[in-house]
């Protein structure tokens, strides 16, 4: 078409500009053949002349139309050139905010320097899968697009990052790396893929360095091949680098830094290990100080430090090795801080023996130091016929020096990149590869040298492959579309490379200078001009005769020689390389060794299956300078099979765009962009594509968005190809502007813009139509109306005034009225004014007469009264006097009798009855000590009674003595010796005699003082306890007037905060349970493949084999206390509420501890009791009857208390069940005030109820202690006085004989006297010790009870200043924590003996069957267990008549029972049966095994049926019916066990029938809690498999799919639709309900819990949304107003869905908020502030990021729609900055919510079950 057809007026064009590069103008005046200029006007509203007849002046490029801004695609632009591209690219990251653009093949990625939220793993899992064209451009879409080619072609694959220095090359490789890593991941326990992303900080701190235009700039290109398996595992890495910058080691231009090594090394100095390496910080060291600052804002050098020890240690590198590297680098640091001193102008150097770097660099390195001085101030000239030393000038000592540290450095940096390979390294079989390659861009600075002529020429051997890569798949598209293509001229970069790399090129020229041994850069820069100056890319400058200017394919750049020939040479010396041989540190000495030592890179990468792999830069050789090659050589060989790698593979591209020098976020320079747009090759894809078609259509999607276009005849055909290809001709007469393909239509440059503006002109005249017509009606409307209004005005205003005049009548009249009576009151008010002033003065008058009268009879009067007082005072003062007298002598009689009824009361209060009396009502403690010193009084007598009768006897027998010695005396004068010694010891018995008695009374007296200072302090504590009694009162008083809103508030903000709690608890454990069937499932497997090589024709399996269920479950108590108490608590969540069980959990975690510690007291007692009743045993036969009667008489009393206590117990549970429950209906359903006062009420009666019935069980509990004490002390007691008369009566009867005493009979008395003296001595220090035990033990109560009364008072005084609110909630914190203390033992109590009790009933039940088995058994013919027989048959016939509900097999037959059972059972065998069968069967075979009190059968039946269930589930784990069928019947049997348990709260709605077929003998609550882990696990595989089918579904069903049809209308697609698959299948929405509608039948027809149906269907709605919101944010293609509409819709039929199933209440339509109000904010108006404000109301469910993300998204679709401004997008943002929302963009569509199984009753009897004969259970016998 003609140019008068297309620059016609309102269209937009793009002119030059020196700032903005392209400006937009307006053509106001239609443009005509032969015009010199064009008429514009700017967006400034400015016009503007456009001179097109000037030299070299064309027409302007016309600007797209709108509904193509923000392309994500630039090839989906109709007009494809320069300015397009920069608008489309500005729009995007300026005003959306997006980074990521598709130029073709080719990912553009602009540096926002901010970092962004779009990198998170679940973005991660969102691209995965994806095909490129379907989301929002990404690094994430080119890394799967290269993943899924590499599965699906068998190719490998390479992803090329290239741009300029701080463009992001090296975040985008990293970011690519991570996706690989995390979609790949390794498939053993290697870790492989965090060893790859270990390798990033250890190259980014040896290879990358802060510049001018980067702080993280990489000074060295790196290509990383990631290896795969066959399943596309990763397996391993290589790495391969290109040209490292040496020469920053030794200078730094201004504001930049050296590598980051150096200064993370220095800030890490101070730490102990690198106190040896001498370092200081960076600003002292030459090296790392030239640039100025050394620091980097916002890093952290000893954090990233760290960072990159820790990666050189996951890499598998020695902690010696790491810390040899560091010397290395200080080495270097200390290397340039070396002071050379100049002698005779500088031609003779030297090095000072004593400089301390010196020393520190050769210590370091482990060389001599001498010889390191000397070779760096010398070298060695060799000649044929001797070898000379000759010392070097300054100026090349210091290249010298610098030439050694760049290589240490290099030589270290190729080693740490060998060892990382070694690390990476696999010994598995490499199937493909991706790589990754991270290169320098092209560059072009002020002063240009070797390292960017190298880097330059590496991009234009980049470009060419770009380019013929470019044109190959462009053709290929024509090819498989077939349509007639011809050949594409795209610009060829090979003269250029040949002026490179050719024979005599620059390369070769250099490498011949540097072979000349007088060489210079200017020659060499001669020869250049000699050879090369005819050349079209290469020129000479006119001012310089030592540079040289390369026309390269971005931009021409001057290079200057100087320096070109020492970098090519690298000359290092050799002597020096010779010192650094010898190191004594063998790292060191291997870094320079010759490249034949170090060859392991080269064999690993000969086992690779199609590249061979090489290391791109070959160790350093000897010093040998006519065969060592040149840096230029080496680098250029290294280029050539880069080349050769990358075009064995498949390349995937991505440019890296710099928007401006400043390193602001969200900045874009216009002219900075452009120039790397033209270097990068962009601008190249979108000249080879503008060559071609560019704009591709389907034929439907054309036949949509360009129907307007089409008359009726052509519309009423059904062939929509044909109706399109009449069109096209029809509008386009030129043929060439279009081509018809298979399924596309194919267009040059422009012609979609034209045909948008065809368009656009029919939709502008169909507009004006409307407008016409429109306005008429509106005209004839408003004429209509303002006829009406003038008649309606004429009628008001006649009403009007008449209404006027009626109202001046009526006010005329009433005005006189209200003269009238204002009138008359005024006259009143003056009449009664005169009669009231009257009436005052006479009152006034009055009073003053009768006060007249009053005062005297007053003053009458009270003479009166003083002269009675007077005369009263005489008569009192003569009486007092007498009094006094007679008071003195009462005083004196009455004070010696007090004296005498003080010492009669003193000896009185002694007494232990007028204590009793005193102390009536004390605590029972009290009590008890009394008693105990009434024993120990009685006691005490006891002895003093025998102790006089001793010492009667005593007296009587020394009396007798006496005489006996005087007749010996008076017979035998000789025996007088002999008496005298039998005085002494008469006389020594009598004073050890008196010693006891002194001994008996010190301690009486310390007894007495002892008893009365603990009557004393228990005084105390009562005065104190009753204090704190009122005190109590005082504080439940002072809560019930103040808080009882409080109360109610706090209790539903702690209810609603345990529920939280409860859920995360209840998430947590779910997830474990999730882990633990994923660690199961794993052994299983590693079980099955040992089994499968293991596995021998004699092979049996071993029991130990078994599922670690069986072997946790073989224990042979099944119900232990711990796991049983844990069940009731479970139990109690489930049914009773969340309060209650949080409640109970604080009282089951201390109920369990003290379970244990009465276990082991019962234990002890136990044991002290045994050993009693042997003694007992060994007494008299007497004395055993007494024992035995007051045994019997203390066990009937303990178990009436027993008893009582078990029901006041009892009692006080229920009260507190009801109080619970009571607690909890208020909580959850909120009633009215007098529900809460009801409530508060009932908890304060329930609480002192509580107290006071522990109070009194307390005083019960001490008194049943204090009389089995009492018991136990009166039967020792009486053991040892019988013990005592044993032992006294044989020696107290000697002194009533009347036989001759000799000598020996006296000692034999002595002896016997002395063992009465040590028994008693020795009761005495028993009945001392126990009182001290009693004494010690009720002071430690009395200690515990005091810091108990401090604690509370300090609380209280706590509590006092703090406000009212917090004052009720601390009381009842307080209140509460004490009753649960002490409850405690009640409870504690309580509980051991209704377990007992159970366990008592339990086996007197067994027993009882016992006897009546065995009466019967006495009665009846034994008949043989044999089912075939005929009597058996008969005895079963006569049993079903009174079926028992349960169901007999033999233990042989178990296998069998579970094989019909649970494995080979299909859910179509049962479907006409009884729901959930198969767990009735169960549950009636589990109940005989119970009847017949067989715990090996309950054990082996249950664990054999778990194993079964999880055997079918791991066999069809992705069959939806049959896991949902094993579901239901888990959950029903894990019901049955807890309604036919016995525990009554679950039997509260059992019948009368069904309470008869509870289990008697056995408690499987550790069964339940397994059986609710299978339960877990089923609901999480019945979750994956449903997930698993929908997710397919979503996506198209929800967003693509077209329910409302003709709303959505499809907009230009780009080019990269190329790499879309074949086979994709789209679903409808309507398949989608079908198949929720599948999972709903099933789960209803299988008998699953409605409680669980709708948490399923909550799980999938949540995914459904998450999926689909997640698809939402990341395409721009679905942000429309359209389809909002749709979406809406679509969500309304899931809705609908819910509602019909009646899953409203499942919380699954709360589920799909988000997606909601994403549909809304899509439909809704986005322009005012007002707006603004709606869309911040409406949408709560949506974070802040994802309301700007789908703004940022929105695109129009029609001419009607606006695009969001970017002022209303930061309106929102302003107005949602105030939210705390999470970071993250999307959903987790992978979050499961924690399961609840409720407690849901059968109303089925077990009797009335039948077994179908399909289930083939024939040995099954009814019972």
């Amino acid at each position: 078409m003609s140019a008068a057809q297309l620059y016609t007026k309102y269209t937009r064009v793009w002119i030059p500009d020196p700032d903005e590069v392209w400006r937009s103008a307006e053509i106001i005046k239609d443009y005509k053949e032969g015009d010199k200029s064009l008429q514009l006007k700017l967006e400034d509203e400015t016009l503007y002349e456009y001179p097109i007849d000037l030299p070299g002046s064309e027409l302007p490029f016309l600007r797209n139309p709108d509904i193509l801004l923000g392309q994500n695609d630039l090839t989906a632009l109709s007009y494809l050139h320069e300015p397009a591209v920069l608008h489309n690219l500005k729009v995007r990251f300026l005003e959306s905010n997006h980074i990521y653009t598709y130029c073709g093949i080719v990912l553009v990625a602009i540096n926002p320097y901010e970092q962004l939220p779009i990198y998170e793993q679940d973005v991660i899992y969102a691209y995965s899968g994806q095909n490129m064209g379907d989301m929002d451009p990404h690094i994430f879409a080119v890394a799967e697009e290269a993943y899924k080619q590499m599965a699906r072609d068998e190719k490998n694959q390479s992803i090329i990052v290239s741009g300029e220095s701080g463009a992001g090359k090296t975040v985008s490789a990293k970011y690519a790396m991570r996706f690989f890593a995390t979609v790949g991941g390794s498939a053993s326990e290697t870790n492989i893929e965090a060893k790859v992303l270990a390798s990033s900080p250890i190259m980014e701190a040896i290879g990358n360095a802060k510049t001018t235009r980067n702080d993280n700039s990489s000074r060295f290109g790196k290509y990383i091949q990631i290896g795969f398996d066959k399943r596309y595992h990763i397996i391993g890495a290589n790495m391969r680098t290109y040209l490292l910058e040496k020469s920053r080691v030794v200078f730094q231009a201004e504001d930049e830094r050296n590598y980051h090594i150096f200064y993370q090394l220095c800030a890490s100095s101070s730490l102990p290990e690198f106190k040896d390496l001498g370092l200081t910080c960076a600003e002292d060291f030459f090296y790392t100080s030239q640039g100025g600052d050394t620091s980097i804002d916002g890093v952290d050098d000893a954090a990233d430090f760290e960072k990159t020890r820790h990666a050189f240690t996951l890499l598998g590198v020695k902690e010696s090795h790491q810390m040899t590297i560091f010397r290395i680098i200080a080495a270097i640091l200390h290397l340039g801080n070396l002071k050379i001193q100049g002698e005779r102008d500088g031609e003779v150097c030297s090095v000072s023996s004593e400089d301390e770097h010196l020393s520190s660099f050769c210590s370091l390195l482990g060389v001599e130091h001498s010889q390191m001085q000397h070779w760096l101030c010398h070298r060695k000239l060799v000649t044929t016929a001797e070898t000379y030393v000759k010392s070097m000038s300054l100026h090349q000592v210091v290249n010298a020096r610098n030439a050694l540290a760049k290589h240490i450095y290099a030589q270290l940096f190729n080693w740490i990149v060998q060892h990382v390979n070694k690390a990476l390294h696999t010994t598995v079989k490499q199937h493909s590869f991706i790589g990754v390659l991270d290169i320098y861009g092209f560059e072009t600075f002020e002063v240009n040298s070797f390292e960017q002529f190298c880097i330059n020429y590496a991009n234009e051997k980049l470009q060419q492959q770009f380019n013929s890569h470019v044109f190959k798949l462009e053709q290929e598209e024509y090819m498989k579309e077939g349509i007639p293509w011809t050949l594409i001229d795209f610009y060829d970069n090979q003269p250029c490379i040949d002026l490179i790399e050719a024979k005599l090129g620059i390369l070769d020229l250099l490498d011949e200078e540097c072979k000349v041994p007088k060489g210079t850069d200017q020659n060499w820069a001669q020869k250049l001009y000699d050879r090369h100056g005819a050349s079209q890319h290469f020129q000479k400058p006119r001012m310089s005769n030592t540079s040289f200017i390369v026309l390269h394919f971005a931009d021409k750049v001057e290079y200057q020689s100087e320096g070109f020939l020492e970098k090519n040479r690298d000359t290092v010396y050799e002597e020096q390389i010779n010192i650094l041989k010898a190191s004594q540190y063998q790292m060191v000495a291997d870094l320079f060794q010759e490249e034949k030592d170090a060859v392991p890179a080269t064999a690993v990468a000969k086992r690779a299956p199609r590249i061979n792999v090489r290391s791109a830069k070959p160790a350093f050789k000897a010093a040998n300078k006519e065969h060592r090659k040149t840096v230029g050589h080496q680098f250029r060989n290294s280029l050539q099979l880069l080349m050769e790698t990358l075009n064995a593979t498949t390349p995937h591209y991505v440019r890296c765009i710099k928007p401006n020098d400043e390193k602001l976020p969200f900045t874009f320079d216009p002219k900075r962009a452009v120039q790397q747009l033209r270097a990068c090759g962009v601008l190249e894809t979108i000249r080879i594509s503008a060559a071609g078609f560019p704009s591709r259509w389907s034929y439907p999607d054309f036949f949509n968005r360009y129907r307007v276009l089409m008359n009726k005849r052509d519309l009423s055909k059904n062939d929509k190809k044909q109706i399109c290809q009449t069109l096209l001709e029809d509008l386009i007469k030129d043929p060439d502007k279009f081509q018809f393909g298979r399924t596309t239509i194919f267009f040059r440059a422009g012609q979609v813009a034209y045909l948008e503006k065809l368009r656009a002109d029919k939709f502008r005249a169909a507009t004006i139509m409307i407008q016409k017509t429109v306005r008429g009606w509106l005209q004839r409307a408003r004429y209509q109306r303002l006829r009406q209004a003038t008649l309606a005005l004429q009628r008001h205003a006649r009403g009007h005034l008449a209404r006027r005049l009626f109202q001046h009548l009526r006010r005329t009249r009433a005005a006189i009225i209200l003269q009238k009576q204002y009138r008359m009151l005024r006259m009143r008010r003056a009449f009664l004014k005169v009669h009231c002033a009257t009436l005052t003065i006479q009152a006034f008058a009055r009073g003053m007469f009768a006060r007249r009268i009053y005062h005297q009879m007053l003053r009458e009067h009270k003479a009166t009264i003083l002269q009675k007082y007077a005369r009263g005072w005489l008569a009192r003062a003569r009486f007092r006097r007498a009094q006094a007298a007679a008071v003195v002598l009462q005083c004196h009689w009455r004070r010696l009798r007090a004296r005498r009824q003080l010492q009669a009361l003193r000896i009185e209060a002694r007494s232990v009855q007028h204590l009793k009396k005193l102390n009536i009502g004390m605590e029972n403690k009290v009590v008890q000590l009394q008693r105990k010193v009434d024993e120990q009084n009685k006691e005490n007598k006891l002895l003093n009674e025998q102790l006089s009768m001793l010492t009667s006897a005593h007296s009587s027998e020394v009396e007798k003595l006496k005489k006996e010695l005087q007749q010996y005396q008076q017979t035998q004068q000789g025996d007088g010796k002999q008496l005298l010694s039998l005085q002494q010891e008469t006389e020594r018995l009598r004073m050890e005699l008196e010693r006891a008695h002194g001994e008996r009374e010190v301690l009486e007296d310390s007894h007495g003082k002892e008893r009365d200072l603990l009557r004393k302090r228990i005084c105390d504590l009562e005065e104190e306890n009753a204090l704190l009694k009122q005190e109590k009162e005082e504080l439940n008083s002072r809560i019930l007037c103040q808080s009882e809103d409080e109360f109610a508030r706090n209790t539903v903000e702690e209810n609603m905060q345990m529920k939280k709690e409860l859920e995360e608890e209840r998430s947590r454990y779910q997830n474990l349970v999730k882990e633990y069937a994923s660690l199961e499932q794993r052994y299983d497997n590693l079980r099955d493949e040992i089994t499968i090589f293991k596995q021998t024709p004699g092979h049996r399996r071993n029991p130990s084999n078994q599922s670690s269920l069986e072997s946790d479950s073989n224990n042979p108590s099944i119900c232990t206390s711990e796991i049983g108490d844990t069940e009731d608590v479970i139990q109690q969540v489930e049914e009773i509420g969340m309060e209650k069980a949080a409640m109970d959990m604080t009282l089951f975690l201390k109920l369990q501890k003290r379970v244990r510690e009465l276990e082991l007291e019962r234990k002890k007692l136990q044991a002290q009791l045994e050993k009693k009743d042997q003694e007992s045993k060994k007494s008299q036969v007497n004395e055993i009857k007494t024992e035995v009667t007051s045994e019997h008489e203390d066990f009937a009393y303990n178990s009436l208390k027993r008893q009582e206590l078990e029901s006041e117990n009892k009692k006080l549970k229920n009260e507190l069940n009801e109080l619970r429950k009571a607690i909890a209906d208020h909580a959850t359903q909120n009633n009215s005030s007098n529900d809460m006062q009801d409530g508060y009420n009932l908890l304060l009666n329930q609480l002192k109820s509580a107290n006071e019935e522990l109070e009194v069980r307390k005083e019960e509990v001490l008194i049943l202690r204090s009389q089995i004490m009492k018991a136990a002390q009166q039967k020792e007691t009486e053991k040892n006085m019988v013990k005592e008369r044993e032992n006294i009566s044989p020696n107290a009867s000697w002194p009533n004989s009347d036989r001759h005493v000799d000598q020996e009979d006296a000692i034999e008395a002595y002896q016997g006297m002395c063992e009465t003296n040590r028994l008693l001595e020795a009761q005495l220090q028993d009945q001392k010790r126990e009182h001290e035990e009693e004494m010690e033990a009720l002071k430690n109560q009395v200690d515990l009870m005091q810091e108990e009364l401090e604690k509370q008072q300090q609380a209280f005084l706590q509590t006092l200043q703090l406000s009212p609110e917090v004052q009720v909630e601390f009381g009842l914190q307080q209140e509460i924590t004490r009753l649960t203390n002490e409850n405690l033992d009640l409870k504690e109590l309580l509980e051991k003996l209704e377990k007992n009790e159970k366990k008592l009933k339990k086996q007197l039940k067994i027993y009882m069957k016992k006897v009546q088995d065995f009466e019967a058994s006495q009665t009846t013919v034994p008949v043989e267990r044999r089912p075939h027989e005929r009597n058996m048959q008969v005895a079963v016939q006569r049993k079903e008549k009174d079926f028992q509900g349960m169901l007999e097999y033999y233990k042989e037959d178990e296998p069998l029972l579970i094989r019909n059972l649970i494995t080979d059972l299909k859910p179509q065998a049962v479907s006409a049966t009884v729901p959930c069968l198969p767990a009735y069967i169960l549950y009636m075979c589990i109940r005989h095994a119970d009847y017949i009190n067989d715990d090996q059968k309950v054990h082996s039946l249950l664990t054999s049926t778990i194993n079964g269930v999880k055997k079918v589930l791991k066999k069809h784990q992705d069959d939806f019916e049959m896991t949902s069928f094993w579901l239901a019947n888990t959950c029903r049997l894990l019901h049955c066990l807890k309604q036919y348990s016995g525990e009554e709260g679950f039997m509260t709605q059992n019948t009368a029938k069904q309470n008869e077929h509870c289990l008697k003998n056995f408690d499987l609550t550790e069964y339940r809690q397994v059986l609710g882990h299978l339960s877990i696990q089923i609901y999480q595989q019945l979750i994956n498999i449903a997930e698993g089918i929908l997710q397919p579904m979503i996506v198209s069903a929800v967003l693509e799919n077209e329910s409302i049809q003709g709303l959505s209308i499809v907009k230009p697609v780009g080019y990269r639709k190329y790499s879309s698959n074949a086979g994709d299948s789209s679903y409808s929405l309507d398949e989608m309900i079908r198949q929720l509608n599948t999972f709903h039948s099933i789960m209803c027809d299988q008998g699953l819990d409605p409680e669980i149906i709708q948490q399923v269907f909550k799980q999938l709605f949540y995914m459904i949304n998450a999926i689909a919101l997640n698809n939402l944010l990341l395409r721009k293609d679905v942000c429309s107003w359209s389809t909002g509409m749709q979406l809406r819709f679509n969500i309304s039929q899931l809705e609908e869905w819910l509602h019909g199933k009646n899953l409203q209440q499942s919380g699954a339509a709360q589920t799909l908020e988000p997606l909601i109000q994403a549909a809304q904010l899509l439909q809704l108006k986005k322009k005012t502030s007002e707006d603004a404000e709606a869309i911040c109301s409406l949408c709560t469910s949506l974070t802040t990021q994802q309301i700007v993300k789908i703004l940022n998204l929105y695109t129009p679709v029609n001419e009607f729609e606006e695009r969001v401004t970017v002022a209303f997008i930061r309106n929102i943002q302003k107005q949602l900055q105030e939210r705390n929302d999470p970071p993250q963009l999307l959903l987790d569509f992978k979050h499961m919510f924690p399961v609840l199984f409720p407690f849901n009753p059968s109303a089925i009897t077990m009797d009335s079950i039948h077994l179908p004969a399909s289930l083939n259970l024939d040995f099954l016998n009814k019972v």
